[in-house]
């Protein structure tokens, strides 16, 4: 007698549900290469989404640090930051910011709205570490008199150089308002941010944001872009200082995965029993 099992569609046999999952990937690898590619980056790749405005993003598991001098692929790095971003771009809606997000769709992919992207990165800094203690002459780890708001031009071949505000409207990649607008939204998810990591026993060092340009109606309007993750993310254990962020792969420290696990489980993203992530549907045994 065969034996059925209850899938989402309704009661099919024993066998049929063991090899779903894997006709499923099949069919999600299938539709990737059917699917129009827009733009292919160190991280991720943007696909032509199902409406027009609309991209969908899929998050690679590609690692890079030094502007792409060192690389590496880090199994379920992906699907971390594609779950991760989801959970902050979500919170960060709550309050009012306005976001390119739309929906996660599966394990890596989420909905996004087209947006204009402005070139430039918005760092934001709450403690020295990184190209900025180097810079300035200072130990790792000092607190800063506030949080310091810093603009990087997006260009890899320059090394995405700090540029000041006066560059910035000169060369008409933004304008006064378009930058006291960053600003100000910048500074909002410093806050909440720092308060869901400290509340978690984390410290946001310091991060990195990008903002596009949202049509509405015959009216722009900025959004937040791109992902917030502990890839764009200097995250420090609050007891013990240790790295949660990329710079575990930068300078070596140990496994990227299980740091980004680990902010992942203390998020509520994850459970708290979950040692490994998984980066495929996993068939029944």
């Amino acid at each position: 007698m065969e034996t059925l099992v209850l899938a989402h569609k309704g009661w099919v046999s024993y066998e049929a549900a063991k090899v779903a999952p894997l006709l499923a990937l099949m069919g999600k690898e299938a539709d990737m290469a059917r699917r129009k590619m827009i733009y292919e980056g160190k991280a991720k790749i943007l696909y032509e989404g199902p409406e027009p405005g609309t991209f969908v993003q899929y998050f690679k598991d590609d690692a890079t640090a030094y502007n792409a001098e060192k690389k590496a692929v880090i199994e379920g790095k992906g699907v971390l930051n594609n779950r991760l971003s989801e959970f902050f771009m979500t919170g960060l809606q709550g309050i009012g910011i306005p976001t390119h997000f739309i929906k996660r769709l599966n394990m890596r992919e989420q909905l996004i709205r087209q947006v204009e992207i402005v070139p430039l990165e918005v760092i934001v800094r709450n403690i020295a570490a990184g190209s900025m203690a180097k810079r300035m002459g200072m130990e790792e780890g000092t607190p800063l008199p506030r949080p310091i708001v810093e603009f990087s031009y997006k260009d890899d071949s320059l090394g995405d150089p700090l540029v000041p505000e006066e560059y910035i409207i000169a060369f008409g990649w933004a304008s006064q308002q378009d930058l006291d607008d960053i600003v100000s939204m910048a500074l909002r998810v410093n806050d909440y941010m720092s308060g869901l990591m400290h509340g978690v026993g984390i410290k946001l060092i310091d991060f990195k944001l990008e903002f596009g340009r949202l049509w509405d109606g015959d009216f722009q309007r900025l959004a937040l872009a791109d992902e917030i993750s502990p890839d764009s993310c200097r995250l420090w254990d609050v007891e013990t200082g240790q790295r949660l962020d990329k710079d575990v792969f930068r300078k070596d420290l140990g496994s990227l995965s299980d740091a980004y696990t680990e902010v992942a489980r203390r998020l509520g993203v994850l459970p708290s029993n979950v040692t490994h992530v998984p980066t495929k549907p996993t068939p029944i045994n």
